[in-house]
């Protein structure tokens, strides 16, 4: 009888993986029982099932919720590396889906759509980006102090080769902005969703700058302005709790604006106005780099995400070209674009070891829930960059005057401390 019930285990894991071609790995379920996807290599880790529920839903519904929220309460962890795992979770996701489980997939992502309007309003309303941006980010800096390093810089940083230290590739990525953008002694600078103010002071204490940040986060708000004051350059930087929609009665205010890491806040149906209103509060000849995730045309798009019900509620991913059309509409020029996709999967790895080793103390400020859902956030994007479903671009665009841009003939200044001679 035994035996027969350890057979029916095996068989119910052959199915669920057959076809499986990734690195070996093994399941462990909640009576101690192992299994291998394979008997010839040694298996990069292990995914523990601690329920009877559990299996099924990997047999019956997997999906990125119903995975993610058994990863959260502790009902599947993984043993070994955390990154070869969500290798394992795309065979899962796309194994050929029943009429039922896609009804109820869609069932679950509408009423979840529907309970955020509800709650908060239309999506990408004022009043719901407020509500989304302040459930990410109005955690306690000090869960943020620890992973992030002394930049609080919380986006993509810049490594010049993959043995940098975090905080040193976070340095390089606030200088990279800053000479992208040519910026000079005296300039007017504005970063739009400024989070802590890391860009706002090393644009100020680095390059001279009077730099305006401004957030919609009542904590980083709170926390830049402390930053500011530490810093003795009142004088010279401020930060705003104000969205990006109330500034279009700024006139051309700014000469130079920067926006990292907000655009995936925007939504697609905004982009017109937010690339409109950055076009007409920068004056003629100014630059706007614009710093964001961008999905590839090719990335599969799912009704259900993990990150849009748990980490980004109503964070919204477009292409590059979307990204790009909106700013030419509104009369931008596009006078470059990088992509840093390696550098974020390089940064996203950091975190979660930063993340890992901090775990004790991170627990003192958020709840162990909380803690695995930025786990396996930042885990599962480094994935999906590394695999090249998303990337994250730096777009540098230009306002130009009668014809004239603030660009180089070349970008040799982006790479030398040498100064360039600009166009006539």
């Amino acid at each position: 009888m035994a035996d027969s019930v350890l057979t029916r285990k095996a068989a119910v894991l052959k199915n669920i993986f057959q076809g499986y071609e990734g690195p070996a790995f093994a399941v462990r379920l909640w009576d101690g029982w192992q299994w291998s996807s394979s008997t010839n290599d040694k298996t990069i880790c292990t995914l523990s099932i601690a329920n009877p529920k559990t299996l099924a839903s990997l047999v019956a519904t997997p999906d990125e919720v119903s995975l993610g929220e058994a990863f959260i309460r502790g009902d599947l962890d993984v043993d070994g590396d955390l990154f070869s795992a969500f290798q394992i979770a795309e065979h899962l996701f796309n194994r050929p889906r029943t009429p039922a489980r896609q009804i109820a997939q869609r069932t679950a992502a509408i009423a979840f759509g529907l309970e955020q309007w509800f709650r908060h309003g239309a999506l990408n309303s004022k009043k719901r980006d407020r509500a989304s941006i302040s459930y990410h980010y109005d955690l306690p800096v000090d869960f943020y102090e620890p992973w992030l390093g002394n930049t609080l810089a919380y986006s993509c940083a810049y490594f010049n080769n993959s043995n940098d230290a975090l905080d040193a590739a976070q340095q390089q990525k606030l200088d990279l902005v800053c000479r992208k953008l040519r910026l000079k002694a005296g300039e007017h600078f504005l970063d739009i969703g400024c989070g802590w103010g890391s860009l706002v002071l090393h644009a100020a204490c680095r390059h001279h700058a009077k730099a305006e940040g401004l957030t919609l986060s009542r904590e980083q708000a709170a926390v830049g302005k402390r930053r500011i004051d530490a810093a003795n350059m009142r004088d010279c930087c401020n930060i705003e709790l104000r969205d990006y929609r109330e500034l279009d009665s700024a006139g051309q205010a700014y000469d130079k604006m920067a926006s990292i890491g907000m655009f995936e806040h925007v939504g697609l149906k905004n982009l017109p106005l937010y690339f409109g209103i950055a076009y007409r509060i920068l004056r003629p000849g100014g630059l706007f780099l614009n710093h964001g995730i961008a999905r590839t045309d090719l990335s599969p798009m799912r009704s259900r995400s993990f990150i849009g019900q748990y980490v980004f509620p109503d964070g919204q991913l477009v292409t590059l070209s979307q990204a790009l059309a909106a700013a030419e509409s509104r009369g931008f020029e596009v006078r470059d674009v990088e992509n840093l996709r390696e550098h974020y999967d390089l940064t996203l790895r950091q975190w979660v070891e930063r993340l890992r080793q901090h775990a004790e103390t991170l627990l003192q400020h958020v709840p162990n829930t909380t803690y695995r859902i930025w786990l396996l956030y930042m885990a599962g994007s480094a994935a999906a960059f590394r695999r090249g479903d998303i990337a994250v671009y730096q777009t540098l665009l230009s306002s130009p005057d009668k014809g004239k841009s603030d660009v180089p003939l070349t970008r040799a200044d982006l790479y030398s401390a040498r100064p360039v001679q600009r166009q006539a």
